[in-house]
């Protein structure tokens, strides 16, 4: 029996990924969360095989939770599960210990099989996103101008981001500039939303 925990903050999508893994003779769900900042808890709890972990999630995105479970619990096998086939994602979902990527659209039977796949210690990437991901190369960002992107994501000012990572508002400008230049584009607010949909946010 392949014990599974499931983390995806819209409900229904949880719970209807519940229901269809546990038509699976060998598929049992020990534990399900909506939050990415309950993963690690609910794995110590429940001791799964397999975890199965969307982005996009309030409290901790999936990415950053992956890492932490990884960390945490070293036993339990990562699957990233989401509808954003970014290039970006699958380079950070391997490199926070993701055993493999499969985008929600993908045939039940695909997934189901992805899961077995993954518990017995197998790599599973979707095809399409890993081609995409070798053709697009490495996010060019820094870590710290990663951050600064992320921090401006939702219109902060160069001040409100400054405090909020505890840098110069001088620093914050040039990690600005240098990411606008890397993204190739004319100013900050592009800068987030090409970063985002390449994955690298």
């Amino acid at each position: 029996m392949i014990r599974l925990l499931l983390a995806d903050d819209q409900n229904l999508v949880r719970t209807a990924l519940a229901a269809l893994l546990e038509l699976e003779d060998d598929f049992e769900v020990v534990a399900q969360v909506a939050r990415g900042d309950e993963v690690v808890a609910a794995a110590l709890a429940a001791r799964p095989d397999v975890a199965l972990l969307d982005i996009e999630m309030p409290g901790m995105d999936g990415l950053a939770a992956a890492a932490a479970l990884s960390h945490e619990l070293p036993s339990c096998r990562l699957l990233i599960l989401t509808a954003f086939g970014r290039p970006g994602y699958l380079r950070r979902g391997m490199e926070a210990g993701a055993s493999g990527f499969v985008v929600k659209d993908a045939p039940a039977e695909q997934l189901a099989d992805a899961v077995r796949r993954i518990a017995r210690g197998e790599r599973v990437v979707d095809p399409a996103l890993a081609a995409a991901t070798l053709a697009g190369g490495p996010s060019p960002l820094t870590g710290r101008e990663r951050d600064v992107l992320v921090a401006a994501r939702d219109g902060a000012t160069v001040a409100d981001v400054a405090a909020k990572l505890f840098l110069s508002e001088g620093t914050v400008r040039n990690y600005l500039s240098a990411a606008i230049a890397k993204t190739g584009v004319r100013n900050r607010t592009e800068a987030v939303r090409v970063a985002d949909e390449r994955g690298w946010l």
